[in-house]
């Protein structure tokens, strides 16, 4: 087989975007055919809280014939609401002059006003989508050769001091003629979906301030009694339908990553990167593990190994035994022998001794192999192009689905942990499990949304989606601990604990695992801004480049395996048998540098205002920085405990 290194060249030279897998077929028009315009959410770069457009007191109200549209989970977790109104007509092919998008003008009150004013001060955008594609708003490079889409268009926007509402919308569908016999009896697909808003000023509506709506009424009524004035807001939309023959319908979602390539630059250098930290990395391991530990084992075996034997059984049975016989000394030849032997072979009869708070480790495990899978599975459904943009909704559906099965595994692992430690209630372990991760995730998220709820925003998880999202672990435990059974160590553990020596704060400890969590930080930092982005400020969620990202999580899991490897290989030598948790924490330290990135990221690129945004994006953020701890720890333990055991084999 060959080493990581040979392969990660020919995944370099290939190409890392995923490519274009419709999951629907090709949907075509006639002539005069209506096309559903569907109305979805408006969001901000400035606020965590996404609102259903639809709900929106100051827009078109909903038309009797108003459906909600079939939504998948993903689409739910990610706060879609996408409703098909026919408060905009299209039919192909059919332009459109200026026209009233309402039935009847809207009559709004202050309390109106004063939230359109806050959206629009607070940058938000609106999502329209028509077959499948979200309204975008197009540019051109800045050498102006190729244009490209940004998703969405703005609420409204602010001008001297004054707030406007875009009121008016002009529309452009890019169409082409239908491939095969669909184009012979002339109908079309979309190929673009533009929406502009109107860009003069004296075409803008205003929107005055909130006090300016009250007025008070006669003396009759009292002073004190106020009545609302009211504001009525004209919504129009124009309507213009271009051919564009120069873009595929398989190639439609293009045009919303042309603007990309200067990131692709940069993601390409973040490979080399971390390439030059795994190379490095990998050096050191080969010099300090291959070699020294070869050494050792081939000394003990050698010609010499006798006295060494000799020594260790010596002090092993004095340990055993507790005291010394007196007039029993060591020899020069002893001495000697225990002098070759000092560090990681001393602990032969501890070195698999059961953790302190084993029962917690187990779940741990277990549940970090759920993530891991689901994980590993996502990314790469995502870079071969099975989840894509046109799968809305997808990658969070396919996540929370593979979560679910990979609970099987989840129980497997951490039973058969579990019962290698000793345990023996599997089902106690079982309820564990289910409990430890996913309900704290569970907990967590449920108390968000209490915050979000209370913000009507679209982005609060429906509560029986919360209860549906338990994992199925128990059949896992089952077979893992009766069937499978516990792992079987190369030495057999002494009754008596052998006495750890002084041990220095960067050898074990939270410090060591800091110090060696920042060298798989390094592996993943520039990564990490594009991840950012996608998550905080590309509110439509279109990350696309999963090619370099299972690049990258490759390089991860492999810094994470040699530092924990290195980690744990110290440690023994300095005489301390307990590298179960440290190991976990040595995988896992990266996860405190994440999260100091991401407070870094707050203070520096976003511009997020109001106290629940904040509350938010800080809680969130610890949930995701605890969940990729637990799942680079678990990555450490099993690599430490698989080269802990080749080494004492």
């Amino acid at each position: 087989m060959k080493s990581p290194s040979h392969v990660l060249p020919y995944l370099l030279a290939s190409p890392a975007t995923a490519f274009y897998i419709p999951f629907f077929t090709t949907r075509s028009y006639a002539p005069s055919a209506p096309i559903p315009l569907l109305v979805n959410k408006a969001y901000s770069d400035a606020t965590q809280l996404q609102y259903a457009y639809a709900d929106l007191p100051f827009v078109c109200p909903p038309t009797t014939d108003r459906q909600h549209v079939p939504l998948n989970l993903g689409e739910v977790l990610r706060g879609d609401r996408i409703v098909a109104t026919s408060g905009v007509a299209l039919r192909m092919r059919e332009d459109v002059a200026c026209t009233a998008a309402c039935e009847r003008p809207v009559v709004v009150g202050a309390a109106a006003i004063e939230r359109a004013r806050s959206m629009v001060e607070e940058g938000y955008l609106v999502e329209w989508i028509v077959d499948n594609l979200p309204g975008a708003t197009s540019f051109v490079t800045a050498d102006k050769s190729r244009k490209y889409y940004a998703a969405g268009f703005r609420l409204g926007v602010v001008d001297g001091g004054k707030v406007y509402l875009n009121n008016h919308h002009t529309i452009i569908i890019r169409y082409r003629r239908a491939p095969g016999k669909k184009g012979d009896e002339e109908e079309s697909v979309i190929v673009g979906f533009e929406v502009y808003p109107q860009e003069h000023r004296d075409e803008k509506f205003e929107l005055p301030p909130p006090a300016l709506m009250a007025g008070k009424t006669d003396a009759a009524r009292g002073e004190e009694e106020e009545e609302e004035e009211t504001l009525t807001i004209p919504y129009t939309y124009s309507v213009y339908f271009r051919e564009e023959e120069s873009i595929e319908w398989s190639d439609r979602w293009d045009l919303y990553f042309v603007n990309q390539e200067d990131a692709v630059r940069v993601h390409r250098m973040a490979i080399v990167n971390s390439l030059v930290i795994y190379a490095l990395l990998t050096a050191i391991v080969f010099v300090i593990l291959a070699r020294t530990i070869r050494s050792d084992i081939d000394r003990s075996r050698g010609d010499g190994g006798a006295a060494e034997k000799g020594a260790l059984r010596s002090v092993w049975r004095r340990r055993a035994v507790g005291t010394r016989r007196p007039g029993c000394e060591r020899g020069d030849e002893e001495e000697e022998a225990l002098e070759d032997v000092a560090g990681w072979k001393l602990l032969n009869g501890d070195v698999f001794r059961p953790p302190a708070n084993g029962h917690l480790l187990a779940p741990l495990v277990g549940s970090g192999m759920q993530l891991l899978l689901m994980v590993v599975g996502l990314v790469l459904l995502s870079a071969v192009g099975v989840l894509n943009p046109s799968f809305r909704g997808g990658f969070i559906s396919f996540g929370v689905g593979l979560f679910m099965f990979a609970g099987l595994f989840s129980g497997y692992f951490s039973a058969r942990i579990f019962r290698t430690f000793g345990g023996r209630e599997w089902r106690s372990n079982a309820f564990v499990t289910v409990l430890l991760v996913p309900g704290l995730l569970f907990a967590a998220v449920l108390v968000l949304n209490l915050f979000v709820w209370a913000q009507a925003s679209s982005t609060a998880i429906p509560f029986g989606t919360l209860v549906a999202m338990l994992p199925l672990v128990y059949a896992g435990s089952r077979y893992g601990f009766l069937r499978v059974g516990s792992w079987e160590h190369p030495t057999k553990t002494s009754a008596v604990p052998r006495p750890i020596p002084p041990q220095s704060r960067f050898i074990s400890g939270l410090p060591a695992a800091l110090l060696t969590g920042l060298i798989p930080f390094a592996v993943i930092f520039i990564e990490l801004l594009f991840v950012f982005q996608s998550v905080w400020q590309d509110k439509s969620g279109y990350y696309y480049v999963f090619g370099f990202l299972a690049i990258a999580s490759a390089f991860l899991v492999v810094a994470v395996a040699e530092v924990a490897v290195v980690a744990v290989y110290l440690q023994l030598c300095a005489g301390d048998h307990r590298w179960w948790w440290q190991s976990f924490l040595a995988g896992g330290g990266s996860a405190a540098w994440v999260f100091a990135y991401s407070i870094w990221y707050y203070a520096v690129k976003l511009h997020i205002t109001g106290f629940v945004s904040t509350v938010l994006f800080f809680a969130y953020s610890l949930v995701a920085c605890c969940v990729y701890g637990l799942l680079t720890g678990t990555v450490g333990v099993l690599t430490a405990y698989a080269f802990v055991r080749r080494i004492y084999g």
